[in-house]
C-alpha cells in the first residue's frame, strides 16, 4: 500500500496543466485552458482544465476529474497504477508498506499483462545488446540498416534467440504463468509444448502515449517463405491495433510543437527518421487510418501529412482512412517519394534538409491527389470517369461545411474544372451525400432511441420531478458556495462559512451526497479551525462523488475583460460578486425553512379545537407568509424552486 504522505505528496506536485498537455494540445482561454476533449470525438474544443483549482472538465461528454483520475480514464489504470505512474513522472520515491501475499496476488492480477510486457521488452532489450547471439544476428541487422546505439535504445529494439523457448523458459524463472505469458501473445503451445512466438527475430516494443509497453512487432531475419516478414502481439486488453500508432510516445512532444504529424507505415520508417532528425512522425503499421488512431493525433495537432512510397501499393495505401480525417476536420496533405524509396531510404540518403525540401514542394491536399491518381487511372473510360465524379464529390462531403466553407467550395471548383463536369451538378451531387449522411445518422440515432427523451414526457402541473431535481441543485449550490468562496470575508461573521454554520439547518440538506460533504467541511474546519481548500475535496474515492464536486468548480464561461466595452454590460468576477451568491443561496434555505413551518401550522391549525390557539396559530402563520414574501422581493435573489408537502 501507497504511504498516504507519499500520495500527499503526489497532489501537491502534479500540475493538472502540466499533465494533460502531455496528452492534449491545450490552448490558453482566459483563466482556463481548452482542448479537444481526448475522451470522445470533436470538432470544436469542449474540454476545459482549470489550472488554478487543479480539475478538468469536458462539456461535451461530461468527463471530470482532477490529474489522477485524467491518468486513471486517458491510461485505463487504477488509482494506485496512477499515483505511480504521476510518481514516476515527477520523480518522486513512494513509500509503501509491506504487502500481504493477497495483496500481491490482487496487485499482480491488475497489473499482470503490463508487468509481463515490460519484462518482455526489457529481456529484448538486454539479449539484443548483452548477448553473443543477440550482437551478432539482431544488432548487426539494425547495425546495417544505420541505426546509432542512441536511437536502438529511445525506441527499445530488441531480439529474441532462436532456441525456440528461452524466452518462455527466463518468463516461468521470474514467476509468470504458462497461460499469461501465451495470453500476451509471447509464447504459443502447441500439444503442450511451448514455445516462443518472436524466437529468432528482432523486436520492436510498440508503446502508449505515456510509454507503457502494450505489444510488440517481430520481423523475420532468415529468409523463410513458409513465415510472415512481420507478426504482432495478438489483440488483448492492453493492445487493440485500431487505436495504437506506432512511435507515438517518442513524437508526441514533437508533434505538438511543430503543430504537425507525418504519418508513415512501417516502424523503420519511424526510426530512421527520428535519427535523420525529423521527429514528429507516427505510424499506421500498415493498418487503413482508424477513428482512435486519428483521435490520438488530434489531441495534439489537426495537420495531418501522410508519407507514402510513390509505387503502386503505396498510392492505395494512402487513399484508404483519409474521408474519415476529412470529417474530423484534420487538413490532410499527402507526399509520394520518388520511386524505389521508402520515408526509411529516402531521409538516409538525403537528409533531414533535403528531406523537408522535397516534402514542402511535393505536398498535395487529399482533393487534388485523389484527382490526379483517379484521372491517370480512368484515362477517357467514361463509367469511370463517372465513377471518380461520384468518389470525389463524395469525400468533398465530408468536409465540415460550417467550419471549412470557403475550403468545400474551393475543392468543387478545382474539381469541376479538372473533371469537366458542371459545378452546380457537382454541388448538387455533393448535398446528395450530405443529405445521405444526415438521414443514415438519424435513422441510427432513432434505432438507439428505446426510451424517450425526457423533455418528451408530458409532466403534471406539479412537475415533482423537476421540483426534486431543482431541490437537489439548489443543495449542490450550498457545497460550491462552502468549497469555492468558504474562506472569504462576510460582514457580521468570520467567513463565508461561519455564514453558512450559524444560518442553515442540516436537517434541511436532502440529498444524502451534498450531507456528505457538508459535514465531512465543517468537520474539517472545526478540528484545524480553517475552512478547508477546494483541493481536499477533488480527490474522493467515490468516482461519482468526484464528478460532481469537480463539475461544480468548474464554470464553463469566462468573462472577457472588455465586456463592458463592448456590450455595455458590467459583469461582476466572481470573486467580486460571491456576497450575491451567498445571499442568494442561503435565501433559497430559509424558505424552505419557512415552508416547513407553514406546513407544521397548517397541520396544526387543522388538528386545533379551542378557537384561541387556532387564532393565535393563523396569526403566526401569516407572519411567515409575510417574510416569505419579502424574502422573494430581494433583489438579485434566485430560487429555482422548492417542493411544497
Amino acid at each position: 500500500m501507497i504511504a498516504p504522505s507519499s500520495i500527499q505528496e503526489v497532489l501537491n506536485r502534479a500540475d493538472i496543466v502540466d499533465i494533460v498537455g502531455q496528452f492534449v494540445r491545450l490552448k490558453k482561454r482566459g483563466a482556463n485552458y481548452i482542448a479537444n476533449c481526448p475522451f470522445h470525438n470533436e470538432k470544436t474544443p469542449s474540454f476545459s482544465v482549470s489550472a488554478s483549482k487543479g480539475i478538468y472538465k469536458c462539456f461535451g461528454c461530461g468527463k471530470a476529474g482532477n490529474v489522477v483520475t485524467f491518468i486513471q480514464d486517458h491510461e485505463k489504470l487504477s488509482y494506485p497504477e496512477a499515483i505511480r505512474w504521476l510518481a514516476d513522472y515527477y520523480k518522486i520515491t513512494l513509500e509503501e508498506s509491506e504487502k500481504t501475499p493477497e495483496q500481491q496476488q490482487q496487485q499482480l492480477a491488475e497489473e499482470s499483462l503490463r508487468i509481463l510486457n515490460e519484462f518482455a521488452a526489457q529481456f529484448f532489450h538486454d539479449t539484443l545488446l548483452q548477448t553473443e547471439e543477440g550482437q551478432t544476428i539482431g544488432l548487426s541487422y539494425f547495425k546495417e540498416r544505420g541505426f546509432r546505439k542512441d536511437i536502438i535504445e529511445r525506441f527499445r529494439l530488441g531480439y529474441d534467440p532462436e532456441g525456440g523457448d528461452v524466452f518462455f523458459r527466463a518468463s516461468l524463472q521470474k514467476g509468470y504463468g504458462p497461460e499469461l505469458v501465451e495470453k500476451a501473445g509471447l509464447v504459443k503451445n502447441r500439444n503442450g509444448i511451448h514455445y516462443d512466438t518472436y524466437r529468432g527475430r528482432v523486436i520492436f516494443p510498440i508503446q502508449s502515449m505515456t510509454g507503457r509497453v502494450l505489444g510488440f512487432g517481430a520481423r523475420i531475419l532468415k529468409k523463410n517463405d513458409k513465415a510472415p516478414k512481420y507478426i504482432n502481439t495478438p489483440e488483448n486488453e492492453l493492445y487493440v491495433k485500431s487505436r495504437v500508432l506506432y512511435g507515438m510516445y517518442q513524437s508526441r512532444q514533437a508533434i505538438g510543437k511543430q503543430d504537425e504529424c507525418f504519418l508513415v507505415e512501417g516502424y523503420t520508417d519511424v526510426i530512421s527518421l527520428h535519427q535523420g532528425g525529423v521527429e514528429n512522425v507516427v505510424a499506421s503499421s500498415g493498418t487503413s487510418l482508424t477513428e482512435d488512431q486519428l483521435r490520438l493525433i488530434g489531441q495534439l495537432t489537426k495537420n495531418l501529412t501522410i508519407l507514402y512510397d510513390g509505387d503502386a501499393a503505396g498510392v492505395k495505401a494512402a487513399l484508404r482512412g483519409l474521408d474519415m480525417a476529412l470529417s474530423q476536420s484534420f487538413n490532410v496533405q499527402l507526399v509520394l517519394l520518388p520511386d524505389g524509396d521508402d520515408p526509411d531510404s529516402f531521409i538516409q540518403k538525403t537528409g533531414s534538409g533535403r528531406f523537408h525540401e522535397y516534402v514542402k514542394e511535393h505536398k498535395q491536399d487529399v482533393i487534388g491527389f485523389r484527382l490526379e491518381v483517379g484521372l491517370q487511372e480512368a484515362g477517357n473510360d467514361p463509367v469511370r470517369r463517372s465513377k471518380l465524379v461520384n468518389q470525389i464529390a463524395e469525400s468533398i462531403s465530408r468536409i465540415n461545411k460550417a467550419e471549412d466553407f470557403s475550403l468545400q467550395d474551393y475543392y468543387i471548383r478545382e474539381a469541376s474544372r479538372k473533371l469537366n463536369v458542371d459545378e452546380a451538378g457537382l454541388v448538387n451531387l455533393v448535398n446528395k451525400f450530405i443529405r445521405d449522411k444526415v438521414e443514415t445518422e438519424r435513422r441510427h440515432q432513432r434505432k438507439e432511441e428505446v426510451l424517450p427523451m425526457p423533455e418528451q414526457i408530458e409532466t403534471a402541473t406539479e412537475e415533482p420531478a423537476q421540483q426534486m431535481g431543482t431541490d437537489e441543485q439548489q443543495e449542490w449550490q450550498l457545497v460550491r458556495l462552502l468549497l469555492e468562496y468558504g474562506e472569504k470575508p462576510y460582514e457580521g461573521y468570520d467567513n463565508v462559512a461561519a455564514l453558512v454554520y450559524s444560518r442553515v439547518d442540516p436537517d434541511l440538506i436532502e440529498t444524502a451526497d451534498v450531507r456528505k460533504v457538508f459535514d465531512m467541511y465543517f468537520s474539517q474546519l472545526h478540528n484545524s479551525g480553517q475552512p478547508p481548500s477546494a483541493d481536499q475535496f477533488v480527490h474522493f474515492a467515490e468516482p461519482q462523488l468526484q464528478q460532481k464536486v469537480v463539475g461544480l468548480l468548474h464554470n464553463k464561461h469566462d468573462y472577457s475583460a472588455n465586456w463592458k466595452e463592448n456590450y455595455g454590460i458590467e459583469i461582476l468576477p466572481p470573486e467580486l460578486n460571491y456576497v450575491n451568491e451567498a445571499d442568494s443561496t442561503l435565501t433559497y434555505f430559509e424558505l424552505k425553512k419557512i415552508i416547513q413551518l407553514e406546513a407544521e401550522l397548517t397541520r396544526m391549525i387543522q388538528q386545533e379545537k379551542d378557537p384561541a390557539r387556532v387564532t393565535a396559530l393563523q396569526q403566526k402563520y401569516m407572519g411567515l407568509k409575510k417574510t416569505e414574501r419579502e424574502i422573494l422581493k430581494k433583489p438579485a435573489t434566485a430560487i429555482l424552486g422548492i417542493r411544497k408537502r
